[in-house]
């Protein structure tokens, strides 16, 4: 089944019905036990249940319009009135996909908000966890109703959860300074991440307000959100925001180089007839965002440009960039499995060809054959899962986590590494891309992708795990705290053993890397210095 076979419109109406406008309390009329004093004013929530949540907060002094279009996030400024939070911002500007139905949420370049979960009770000094959404940098938005924080909260109402949207695309990262009239845009490749570490700035400077501690916060995320938290740690000055990070299917392989960056920007150029930024900002934006989605098509990254983002960000993890932040990162068992069925099965082997066809071009001959080697003797194979989905989770996914494991290792810090098994109740998509997200964030009925409920105690043992490493750098649980009564012990990632622990459905155990043998260190694992695909 395809994607395109999904009921769009229905999930259209779905996300346009959750749109409201948070407005201006002047009248003074208000629940004085909902509402939160912030550096940018007070703000009011809503309760649901045992749940307070704070929706759509700006995280700027002004939003990127305008003039302020492919420049720096501007930082908040004092204001002393009232503001209802009762909706979430509007989305990102973006193309629409089935995959990511937050992208059917109403879309704005108005877009720098964030929203806060906390549990209705007094308590103080909570770990806070910071939820950056995936979605490739080109799409999706904290409306997409598997991240909704509320059920999360509940079952674990002694953290605070926030969920931050960011500049996408074109709009987020799209390479400007060698325009003719670039200069002035120096940061257009990496807005994203600045959005980002904004937004962290502003948790860190207001979240004690809402009881949570901000000197205890964890960042995580999935897909390009998982890429994301991988490199924050890297940009200056961004650390003394998070203590923690937890990465899910997601690493610096999630870049590009400046080369790169600047023929992507020069082809959407050139399908728009644009010379300069000028001519850009005269572009109506639907039409930007109808071009430049099919000149990028995947190949919108962070870039590494070696001022906001290292030259060589592994590089960096192994000389201890990040030694004082903790990690826990992993990744699925069929990663690509999630777009196979999302392309449509003969779409993505036309993907997959193209692409490893490109890859294979920058290789030595050794390393070709070393491919060509590693395709020829995978067994696990079908008609509908190509040798060539199973080498894209090696080199998209299961290579750049071990990367990331071994050199955050090497350069003295500490990592956590998981492998998650569970396969999709959808056809094609086995353990794909993405299926853990409706564990972790606690919407069970949330089944596209996973085509069904995984069992009530494993998704529970996993959110505490999560929970567990937020609060004290360990995910490790007692028997007293396991949601089935058992202990669950976590080793430490190092470079000799190499502990994993894996998310079985029904076996959550941890096990040596060589006894799965999950990654060819020989013939893939070198695969990760040409980067992403």
């Amino acid at each position: 089944m395809s994607i395109a076979d999904l009921n769009m419109e229905e999930a259209r109406k779905r996300m346009k019905a959750l749109y409201g406008e948070n407005k201006k309390i002047a009248d003074g009329n208000y629940d004085k036990s909902l509402a939160v004093k912030c550096k940018n004013g007070t703000f009011v929530g809503k309760k649901s249940g045992d749940v307070i949540a704070y929706k759509g907060i700006p995280f700027v002094g002004k939003q990127p319009v305008g003039g302020l279009r492919w420049k720096a996030p501007v930082d908040c400024v004092p204001d002393d009135d009232v503001y209802e939070a009762y909706y979430i911002g509007k989305a990102p500007r973006q193309g629409e996909s089935a995959g990511q139905v937050g992208s059917f949420y109403p879309q704005s370049e108005e877009c720098l908000y964030l929203n806060i979960w906390a549990a209705a009770d007094s308590g103080k000094k909570k770990p806070v966890m910071v939820w950056i959404h995936g979605g490739a940098f080109e799409i999706g938005a904290t409306a997409e109703p598997r991240e909704e924080g509320t059920n999360f909260v509940q079952e674990n109402p002694d953290v605070i959860l926030v969920s931050v949207e960011y500049r996408l695309g074109v709009f987020g990262f799209f390479h400007l300074s060698h325009l003719p009239d670039g200069g002035d845009y120096p940061d257009a490749q990496n807005l994203g991440l600045l959005d980002q570490v904004m937004a962290l700035k502003w948790v860190h400077e207001n979240i004690a307000a809402f009881g949570g501690d901000p000197d205890n916060v964890t960042i995580f995320g999935e897909s390009a959100g998982g890429g994301s938290v991988t490199l924050l740690p890297l940009i200056d000055g961004a650390q003394k925001y998070f203590r923690r990070v937890i990465a899910e299917s997601g690493s610096p392989v999630f870049t590009r180089s400046e080369e790169e960056a600047i023929a992507c920007t020069n082809e959407v150029m050139e399908r728009l007839g644009c010379k300069t930024v000028a001519d850009l900002q005269k572009v109506d934006v639907e039409k930007l965002l109808y071009e430049s989605g099919i000149a990028l098509n995947l190949r919108v990254w962070a870039e590494r440009d070696g001022r906001i983002v290292p030259l060589d960000p592994y590089a960096a993890y192994k000389d201890g960039a990040a030694k004082n932040v903790d990690f826990l990162q992993g990744c699925n068992k069929d990663e690509m499995g999630y777009f196979v069925w999302g392309f449509g099965l003969d779409a993505y082997n036309m993907f997959a060809d193209s692409r490893k066809a490109k890859k294979m071009t920058q290789l030595t001959a050794d390393e070709k054959a070393l491919v060509e080697s590693y395709c020829r003797d995978l067994k696990d194979t079908s008609p509908e899962y190509t040798c060539e989905s199973r080498l894209f989770d090696q080199i998209v996914f299961i290579a750049p986590l071990f990367r990331m494991s071994e050199n955050q290792t090497m350069g003295g810090g500490r990592n956590y590494t998981y492998f998650f098994t569970p396969e999709s109740g959808t056809p094609l998509i086995r353990c794909g891309h993405g299926l853990e997200l409706s564990v972790g964030c606690n919407h069970s009925e949330e089944t596209l992708v996973t085509g069904r409920a995984l069992d009530e105690t494993f998704c529970k043992i996993l959110r505490k795990m999560w929970v567990q490493f937020a609060k004290t750098g360990n995910p490790s649980l007692s028997a007293e705290k396991s949601p089935d009564g058992k202990a669950h012990e976590w080793p430490m990632y190092d470079t000799k053993d190499r502990y994993v622990m894996v998310f079985d459905e029904f076996n959550i155990h941890s096990e040596k890397e060589a006894g799965m043998k999950i990654l060819d260190w020989e013939r893939t694992y070198f695969l990760t210095k040409y980067y992403c695909i």
